[in-house]
């Protein structure tokens, strides 16, 4: 079974990020993005979801998969390796970084927010970013 999941590390936005802050990824109601999917569930709720439970919920919620199928569906899906939230637009696009807690739950911390500059000086977490949109 593989994860997405990090513990104790901050992700912050791509080095090569045109973002100038933090902003929502555009919402069409109609049919939103991954980037819009997952910035509700991470911004309306800091520190509930692991990166796997994101990432698995915006597939399943994509793929019309019911309820009652999505145990058996999460199995299948982590049976092999997912591009995890350092690959997500929110961080290499629209200015947020992640923070992964000790139990690996999420929350999203905006560029230039006193908590991302405190985040992203700590000691005490591993630091990362997400990955860079063009080569080279």
């Amino acid at each position: 079974m593989h994860t997405t999941n990090y513990v104790d590390t901050f992700i912050a936005v791509a080095p090569d990020s045109r973002a100038v802050a933090a902003e929502a990824p555009p919402a069409d109601a109609d049919k939103p993005s991954i980037a819009a999917r997952q910035f509700a569930m991470l911004h309306d709720h800091p520190y509930e979801f692991t990166s796997d439970d994101v990432l698995f919920t915006v597939y399943a919620d994509r793929a019309g998969i019911a309820e009652s199928d999505r145990p058996a569906a999460r199995e299948e899906f982590f049976s092999r390796g997912q591009a995890c939230l350092r690959a997500s637009a929110l961080g290499k696009r629209y200015g947020w970084g992640t923070h992964h807690d000790a139990e690996g739950r999420v929350a999203l911390v905006p560029m230039g927010s006193a908590e991302y500059d405190r985040l992203a000086a700590s000691t005490e977490l591993t630091q990362t970013a997400a990955m860079r949109s063009r080569r080279g």
